[in-house]
């Protein structure tokens, strides 16, 4: 049975330059350095941009664990709030053209609060995985969950979408545990019981953090 998952990474003024002085050189303006580190994609909805604590959510922890250990990785958030795994479908082309190598994929779990098909959902999950195969990325999937009053035939339906594309595409399946948390009794979920605090994050980390390590390289 798969282990219940994540439930579910996102705006002056300017004065006019002086005129050099006669006879002195102007300073050219210096150009920004490309950051050559390799990219990690991190694809998904509320709980990838950090809804609540932006800035402060799994992919920037992520950032900085790899930093602390001289990785020389890039993660960029791409996540969006409310997203649906049709609107990752239509903004993971974008984002390939980034050559990730590694990309993270966090959705579905919109779907399910929506009530969409599953097979639906599974389609476009699928669609994405191949992509980013083709792409030369290595694809992490993160399942999800839904409440129990969505019903157990639903759920159990929704939950093996996942375990069954991780296991069809050889892909990890990231255990983004929620309920581990205690709810909010710890301070580990915000007020609306669905999204850690940043604090939760912290502890929902090393999860995610197991499952890339092992692709990342010396």
């Amino acid at each position: 049975m798969v282990i219940p998952l994540l439930l579910t990474l996102l705006g002056g003024c300017a004065s006019k330059a002086p005129e050099p002085e006669a006879g002195t050189a102007a300073v050219e303006t210096a150009r920004p350095v490309e950051d050559a580190r390799a990219v990690i994609v991190c694809l998904g909805d509320s709980l990838t941009a950090g809804h609540g604590v932006v800035g402060s959510g799994w992919p920037e922890l992520l950032q900085q664990d790899l930093d602390g250990k001289g990785y020389p990785y890039r993660v960029v958030n791409a996540g969006v709030s409310g997203d649906t795994s049709a609107g990752g479908l239509t903004r993971i082309g974008p984002l390939l053209k980034m050559k990730p190598r590694i990309l993270i994929l966090e959705l579905g779990g919109n779907d399910g609060l929506r009530g969409t098909p599953v097979a639906t959902t599974r389609a476009n999950l699928e669609e994405m995985i191949v992509a980013g195969k083709e792409a030369g990325a290595k694809v992490l999937l993160a399942g999800m969950t839904l409440p129990p009053n969505y019903g157990p035939g639903y759920i159990r339906e929704f939950e093996r979408m996942y375990t069954d594309l991780a296991g069809k595409h050889d892909l990890p399946l990231i255990p983004f545990r929620l309920e581990s948390l205690g709810g909010n009794t710890e301070g580990l979920m915000q007020r609306d019981g669905l999204h850690p605090t940043e604090e939760g994050y912290r502890r929902l980390l090393p999860h995610i953090v197991k499952q890339v390590e092992p692709l990342l390289g010396k």
